[in-house]
């Protein structure tokens, strides 16, 4: 028998090949898809609503009589209609309208109107509602049930999808959804019916719990969301299988290397740092590729260990590469590596975007040969023309800011032999759990959870930049002590060209009022060797002030400074805040982080600073900034494509997460039930969450 899934939009009525196109553009192309387009919100239509018990921002059905109707000349043309009923007045404004509107809402016509309160000229109104003029003494029906409203894409109104849906819940009586979730687990959580939950939610009744409808916690709603996140943890439990399918390079420890690396070194590694190198070492000695995410707080000693995983691929005589976002946090890491392996004797290549020449083509030898032993860059690194001679292991930081295909190539550039490379992705944006359970499935989860010894609390204060003046003289005196700081612009605009620009503007304000200081500039428009040169020169003590753009957000070590001013931080995410933050507290001094906002702030600027100026901890930050700004946003993958849910959100959905974390493992040998759940929510999308 054929299924909705078969049934092409195009058999509904009204649907031609453009339509069918834009419906594509909101991933329906099926009937089923149209009924798995399911209504972000309601609207209700199904009473009259006296005018003097509205108020601004309601919805409703107005009736009345057209009391007054004129052109108004203001700033934009528009027509006024005024509406009374037996208990008040209120105005519809129209800015586009034609003479035979006009004629149509003549005074003494009774109309009927939906729309949203707003407050405008002449009081309260309402611009540009839906209106049918009633006519006769019969009395017009209301709605019996709520209005659907749908998510739109360019090319099709409201109106069209919602006659489109109807139509393809008629066939519902023909043709049934079938249910993929098992009958066990439906009446263990007490789920609907799939058929019944999608009539609902397309058409719910007068009586329907509305608050519930709106705030996605209905049965029904919450029965389909279940089976929304379960479609995405089976696609990243088939990725991890689909990579675990291949052999890695077995790589046994290298106890010599590794005591080699950690005798010079000043410090001696933390409980959680031991803890987590074992659970690595654990896994790249197996033939399955090593799937593991690294999670450490600012300045909890990641690198170290990334540097003892790399020594345990460079005893069994293979090379690692290890690839960072950006310019600066790739050579930082070099910095740090060269000073580690060098001395041991380990040789190691450089590859960033700007490896131009000679240099370049040198570099590309010694990795295709194998003489390169550790390589470390950018996304360079991915670039065709980069062969490693026996790749065994890759090690990626900050990995949310590289877009899907690229991830996967680096994968592939240790595919020689058939094997193909452990990989260790290391972030210091602390992931909530909520996140971690979700948009990391198919990754095994370590965390270093534990700051180095003698790493001293960070105090922050929130100020506003009306006392700019004290702030410039608070710099004066921590430099005039010895110490040095940091001045962050940032700008709202996600322009380079403006942030360079506003970082140059405060460099040049800063060296006229500190002319006692030495100021430097560091900004992301900046040849690398410029930028090297400034920032070796604040390391070295030779300057007292840095100005920077948030370059310098990750990977910058210098444990005199005690002091960061962060310009307009209400523009920034709390966990680039929070990234900024711990540039400073990294010697033994009291440091100091000042939040300088530009007032008024919004209500969600002023728990966002609050946050910060009460925590210092990592993972709290991180689970107040998904509950703030939502997943997209916090996991920085707005543009890869990441995390796309239709009824789904992770902070309000996250009860399911252990419960379809449990569940997907039993039913994953069922490729029926997984392809047709995954095809369903996800279609097209399925590599989302690749590595």
């Amino acid at each position: 028998m054929a299924t909705l899934d078969d049934v092409s939009v195009t058999a509904l009525k009204g649907v031609g090949a453009s339509l069918a196109g834009t419906l594509a553009k909101l991933g329906i192309v099926s009937v089923q898809d149209l009924l798995f387009h399911l209504p972000h919100r309601y609207q209700d239509r199904t009473r009259i609503l006296p005018v003097a018990s509205l108020r601004v921002g309601d919805q409703g059905v107005i009736e009345g009589e057209v009391t007054d109707s004129k052109v108004v000349m203001g700033r934009r043309r528009s027509l006024q209609v005024s509406l009374r009923d037996g208990s008040g007045l209120i105005a519809l404004r129209f800015f586009h309208f034609n003479a035979a509107q006009k004629q149509q809402m003549s005074v003494g016509t009774r109309l009927r109107c939906f729309g949203e309160v707003r407050r405008g000229r002449a009081g309260l109104e309402i611009y540009h509602p839906e209106y049918k003029v009633v006519s006769g003494e019969a009395l017009m029906p209301v709605d019996d049930m709520l209005t659907p409203v749908y998510p739109l894409t360019e090319g099709i109104q409201q109106n069209r999808i919602r006659s489109l849906c109807q139509q393809a819940l008629s066939l519902l009586d023909r043709y049934e959804i079938k249910d993929w979730i098992p009958e066990s687990v439906r009446q263990e959580y007490q789920f609907l019916n799939i058929n019944d939950a999608i009539r609902f939610l397309h058409h719910p009744p007068v009586d329907a719990n509305q608050h519930q409808l709106l705030d996605g916690s209905h049965p029904c709603q919450q029965r389909l969301i279940f089976e929304e996140l379960l479609a995405h943890h089976f696609s990243l439990l088939r990725l991890r299988r689909e990579m675990q399918s291949h052999k890695a390079i077995p790589l046994p420890p290298a106890d010599d290397l590794e005591s080699a690396l950690l005798a010079p070194l000043p410090f001696t590694l933390t409980d959680a740092q031991l803890h987590v190198s074992a659970e690595i070492k654990s896994d790249i000695q197996q033939m399955i590729p090593m799937l593991r995410l690294v999670q450490g707080d600012v300045g909890s000693g990641k690198t170290i260990v990334a540097a003892i995983a790399a020594l345990q691929a460079v005893g069994s005589h293979c090379q690692v590469a290890l690839m960072a976002p950006t310019e600066i946090l790739a050579e930082q890491h070099w910095i740090n590596f060269q000073q580690w392996l060098q001395p041991m004797g380990i040789s190691m290549a450089w590859l960033s975007g700007k490896s131009k020449g000679k240099q370049r083509v040198e570099a590309l030898e010694r990795i295709a040969s194998g003489e390169a032993q550790v390589v470390i860059g950018t996304h360079a690194l991915f670039q065709p023309d980069v062969r490693f001679h026996k790749l065994a292991l890759v090690i990626i930081d900050e990995q949310h800011r590289f877009g899907v295909h690229q991830r996967l190539a680096l994968k592939d550039k240790g595919a020689s032999g058939g094997f193909v490379p452990h990989q260790l992705i290391m972030t210091a944006t602390p992931i909530p759990r909520t996140l971690a359970m979700s948009a990391y499935a198919d990754l095994d989860t370590s965390v270093i959870d534990e700051l180095p010894p003698g790493r001293q609390p960070i105090e922050t204060v929130v100020i506003a930049d009306t006392r700019r003046d004290q702030v410039i003289s608070r710099v004066r005196e921590a430099c005039l002590e010895g110490r040095q700081a940091y001045w962050v612009c940032t700008l709202v605009e996600e322009s380079e060209a403006l942030q360079c620009q506003a970082a140059e503007v405060a460099a040049a304000m800063l060296t006229e009022q500190l002319p006692d200081l030495k100021v430097g500039l560091v900004h992301g428009r900046m040849k690398a060797n410029e930028k090297s040169a400034v920032m070796d020169a604040f390391k070295e003590g030779h300057l007292d002030l840095l100005v920077a753009t948030t370059v310098i957000e990750v990977g910058v070590d210098v444990p005199n400074a005690s002091l960061i001013i962060i310009e307009n931080p209400e523009r920034l995410g709390l966990a680039q805040l929070h990234q900024l933050r711990g540039r400073v507290g990294r010697g033994s001094t009291a440091s100091y982080c000042v939040l300088m906002y530009h007032p008024p702030l919004s209500q969600n600027g002023k728990e966002r600073l609050k946050v910060m100026r009460e925590s210092n901890n990592g993972f709290v930050i991180a689970e107040k900034d998904l509950e703030l700004r939502g997943p997209g946003e916090v996991l920085g993958t707005r543009q890869t494509g990441l995390m796309q849910f239709r009824l789904a959100e992770l902070e309000r959905d996250k009860q399911w997460l252990p419960e379809v974390k449990a569940l997907a493992p039993s039913l994953m040998n069922n490729h029926v039930i997984v392809n047709a759940l995954i095809e369903r929510w996800l279609g097209n999308n399925v590599q989302y969450g690749a590595v």
